[in-house]
């Protein structure tokens, strides 16, 4: 088995500063309840670029997709703004975690073969941000980036999910209208890559799909404005659907992702 690795570099003051934290008090909520992505994006992604020295992983997290990169390349440097999730995060041998901001990695120039971004770029300064990736990716780095809405339960759950997201959906950081959005105002720098369809699939029982949405942030600032916790009251709902709590149901989460060779001129 990988030995499992906690490294991590210094935080700045300048990156502390600069960074709207929306994660501090929960990352350990978001490590235990977000689903993992499927291992077919990983290998399309190995087999999109030519070496497999170095990869970044920014905007890690709990390290969700660090993990899973370090099967398939030698280096994973993983980063993200929130000293929280880096404190929470662990991943093999070949992950060293490193608490930056997305648009100052601190990594050396044209040092990179693969950029990923899972979930995160609606919370960058993308100029900034792509300005960093083309400095520190090689004449040949991909970047690729993916992103995922709401889930899909089988059943009427959908239906209990959808009013509950419009209960705390005001609640939600504008940037998280990038997702609403799919993603579709998104232009990558450098020449697009076809990409493939992905879906992030798993078996839970009502607690984790509970605990998934108390981690959201919306859910989070809704009960922090108001007072009120919604989460018993959506188990109880979603209860009546589901029938015995300890049965796992199919939940899934349709994945968009976008790439680019990151330092390509555009097809004109």
């Amino acid at each position: 088995m990988p030995v499992l690795s906690c490294d991590r570099y210094p935080r700045s003051l300048e990156q502390t500063l600069s960074f709207k934290d929306h994660f501090s008090g929960h990352a350990g909520d978001y490590a235990r309840f977000r689903p993992g992505y499927p291992r077919s994006l990983f290998q399309w992604l190995s087999e999109s670029v030519n070496t497999h020295d170095t990869v970044w992983d920014c905007g890690c997290g709990n390290g969700q997709a660090s993990g899973q990169l370090a099967e398939y390349f030698q280096n994973v440097h993983a980063t993200d703004a929130s000293a929280e999730q880096i404190v929470n995060a662990c991943g093999p041998g070949n992950v060293r975690f490193h608490t930056a901001t997305a648009e100052n990695s601190g990594l050396q120039n044209d040092s990179v073969d693969l950029i990923c971004v899972a979930q995160a770029l609606h919370w960058f300064n993308t100029q900034n941000f792509y300005e960093e990736a083309q400095r520190v990716g090689k004449q040949s780095a991909i970047l690729a980036v993916w992103m995922y809405g709401q889930p899909k339960v089988e059943g009427a759950c959908n239906e209990i999910l959808a009013k509950f997201d419009e209960l705390v959906g005001p609640y939600w950081p504008p940037e998280r209208s990038w997702i609403d959005q799919g993603y579709a105002n998104v232009r990558l720098p450098g020449r697009n890559i076809e990409t493939r369809s992905f879906k992030m699939h798993v078996g839970w029982p009502l607690e984790f799909l509970s605990g998934y949405v108390g981690s959201w942030s919306a859910t989070r600032r809704y009960r922090a404005a108001t007072g009120h916790d919604p989460i018993p009251e959506l188990e109880a709902r979603l209860a009546q659907e589901w029938g015995d709590p300890r049965v796992s149901r199919a939940i899934i989460w349709p994945l968009i992702v976008l790439a680019s060779h990151l330092n390509s001129d555009p097809i004109s």
